[in-house]
């Protein structure tokens, strides 16, 4: 198995749905501005494996990488159609594997942050601390 896909896949939907809706207002202003049914694609795609299975797809196209590499030569021996039924199991394998990723990431990021917090606290305490002894 190969996670190189679904990694690009993952990064790409924390860039769109993630990052660039909190790096300022000029991301929610294009959104706002898109096409009805563009706009609605934005928000149905919120779901990290509907968007997987859409992305997967596309990068297989774009780069030929494959997650499931075996399924490769299962669909060649069947013809185009053994291909389509390939690219859509190996798509569906790559949104399985994003959602994953992006399940972690929160299950993770909660006690990061946590951490950090009371990090930060604990360095406060000691500056604190020695402003009272000056």
């Amino acid at each position: 198995m190969n996670i190189t896909l679904a990694l690009m896949g993952l990064s790409i939907y924390l860039l769109i749905w993630v990052k660039l809706p909190e790096w300022g207002t000029w991301f929610g202003s294009i959104i706002d501005q898109l096409p009805a049914p563009l706009a609605y694609l934005y928000d149905a795609w919120r779901c990290p494996y509907c968007f997987g299975f859409w992305v997967a797809l596309a990068l297989h196209g774009l780069t030929g990488i494959q997650t499931i590499p075996a399924l490769d030569t299962a669909g060649s021996s069947l013809g185009g159609v053994g291909q389509m039924v390939f690219w859509f199991l190996d798509a569906l394998a790559s949104a399985t594997l994003i959602l994953i990723g992006k399940l972690a990431l929160d299950a993770i990021a909660v006690p990061a942050i946590k951490g950090f917090q009371m990090t930060q606290q604990f360095k406060q305490s000691f500056r604190d601390q020695h402003a009272d002894n000056q």
